[in-house]
Formats: C-alpha cells, structure tokens, sequence
C-alpha cells in the first residue's frame, strides 16, 4: 500500500505534466522543420497538423459531452482567436523554418510572457506596469535583438525577415492571450480549444488550397512522421495537458512553461538535425528566459517554491 499522500501525488502529476508540455511544445519546432525540409508546403503543413489535432479534441470532447456555446457571442471572439492564436502564428513559424533554424525558431517565439505586459497594460484596465516587469521586457527585448542580429544596413537579407516573422509569430500569441482574457470567459476549457484549432484548420485549409496543391503532397516519411507528431501530440494532447494544468495550477503559473520551449528547441535542434549551437543563441536565450522571470516574478517564485518542495517530497530519508 502506496503512503505517498494524495497531494503529494497530485503535485507530481502536475510537474510531470508540466515538463511534458514544455517537450510537446519544444519539440514542435524540430517537427516544423523536419515537414518544411521535407516539401510540405507552409499552409499545408498547418492544416494537416490542424486536422488531426482537431479530430482528437473532438473525439475528447465528445465523449466527455462537453456543453457548446449557446449565443452567437463565443463562437465570434473564438473565430477571432482562431486566426490570431493558432493560423497566424503557425504560419509565420513553419514559413520561417524554411531558412530558419529550429533552435532559433523556438527561441525567437519564447517572450510570449514579455510581449503581454505592455499589450494587457493598454487594454486591459487591472493590469499595471511596474519598474520589475518594465526591466524584463527590457533585458528580454535585448536577448531578442542579439538573437536576430539586427543590422540597419542588411535588412532586405532573408534571414532577417524570417527572423521578424517569428517575432511577429510571439506579438501575435501575445495578443491573443490577452484577447481571450478580455472576450473568451465563461466556457468550459475544452470549447475554446477545439473551437480555436477548428477555425484555424478551416482558414488554414482555405490558403492551402488557393496558394498551393496540398493533395500533391508527397508521402514519405518525414511529412507523415512530422504531420502526425504535430497533430497528435503537438496540437491536440499539448491541448489538454495545457487545460488539466490550467485547472490545476492557473494562468499565470501555467505560463511559465515558456522556460521550457527554447532550451527543448536548442537541444533537439543540436541533437537530431546537427543545428550549430552559438555564443549569441544561448545569450539571447539566457537574456529571454531573465525578462520572463522578471515580468513574472512573483509565478517564478512560486514555481521555484514548489519545486523545492517537490525535491524534498521524492528525497529519500535518511535518518
């Protein structure tokens, strides 16, 4: 008979959950790149990958019978997050892995926490800028810059402009997140992510299919490995690992799985496709991951906290 008390045990499931979500989401990255390499077409890459993560939350959300949104007004404000929190930013990200590693790619995307500050300060009347989460915007912004290197008298280089659209990919996940915040309220966890995925295939679909031939896509290993990675595990388990530890441990805690995704990004790119590891990377990144525990201080401590506790849950006694 297990002694280990029921807390104790929650709160293992919740960190191993979370150090999941960080893999599942890191390791998306390296799957991109691995489908652009292997001829998938951007918007077709995003609908696949859609596709099969929008038919595993659908079958979830069958079978636990969620209740759908009885107005008009949600399914509105979830279009809108839709195309602001999953198409866009997809595809600004698999369009900039072409010439782009996928070590930079996460990386460049991380200050998601950042970007929120200034974007919740003008629209969102209780939340307040202090001189702490000022600072980390600003070291995080600074990591930002040594990570793409900005050079006035080189803009028009491709890289650059890959580089700019996974900034972008980052203002744009930052505005949805406050945008739901301010619109997306009252609903079961489960609705707006299947709803948000739903719509983003459809409109993913739509592009595929005027700006390219998706039903030409060649079959090998790569494109379905790299489809089914993403669809499965990167767009639909990530989902509800990232909604059981919304529950669980709330948004802001839950955010900080950011810590996570560019030192997955970094290791995999290293380790499976050989991506050179640079001095300017792994500043950047340092730079990044310190304004994210600026701006979230008082999470950061709390996580910090936890963890310790965790640690001297699974330490053996040895008295």
């Amino acid at each position: 008979m297990s002694s280990t008390p029921p807390d104790a045990a929650s709160s293992r499931i919740d960190w191993l959950l979370f150090l999941a979500l960080g893999f599942l989401w890191g390791s998306s990255y390296l799957f991109i790149k691995i489908g652009v390499d292997a001829g998938l077409q951007p918007f077709t890459l995003v609908m696949f990958r859609l596709l099969v993560g929008f038919l595993l939350l659908l079958t979830v959300v069958a079978a636990a019978r969620e209740k759908l949104p009885r107005t008009l007004k949600p399914y509105v404000h979830l279009g809108v997050m839709g195309f602001v929190n999953v198409l866009l930013p997809f595809s600004l990200i698999t369009w900039a892995e072409r010439s782009t590693d996928s070590a930079l790619a996460a990386t460049l995307t991380a200050p998601v926490p950042l970007l929120v500050v200034p974007i919740a300060a003008f629209l969102l009347p209780d939340e307040r800028l202090t001189i702490t989460k000022l600072l980390g915007v600003a070291v995080g912004l600074i990591g930002v810059a040594i990570l793409v290197g900005f050079d006035p008298t080189s803009v028009a280089r491709n890289d650059l402009v890959a580089e700019l659209a996974l900034v972008g990919a980052a203002v744009s996940y930052a505005v949805g997140a406050v945008y739901a915040r301010r619109n997306v309220r009252g609903l079961r966890p489960m609705i707006p992510a299947l709803f948000q995925v739903g719509y983003g295939l459809l409109m993913a679909a739509i592009l595929a299919f005027v700006f390219e031939q998706p039903l030409s896509t060649p079959l090998t290993v790569p494109t379905i490995g790299a489809v089914i990675w993403l669809g499965l595990l990167g767009s639909g388990l990530a989902y509800l690992v990232y909604f059981r530890l919304l529950s669980g441990w709330g948004a802001a805690r839950t955010s900080l799985v950011a810590y996570l995704l560019p030192l997955w990004g970094i290791a995999l790119g290293f380790l499976v496709l050989g991506e050179p590891i640079q001095a300017g990377l792994l500043v950047g990144a340092a730079l990044v991951l310190l304004g994210i525990a600026l701006v979230n201080r008082e999470s950061t401590v709390a996580l910090a906290r936890s963890a310790g506790l965790r640690l001297r849950l699974i330490t053996p006694r040895t008295d």
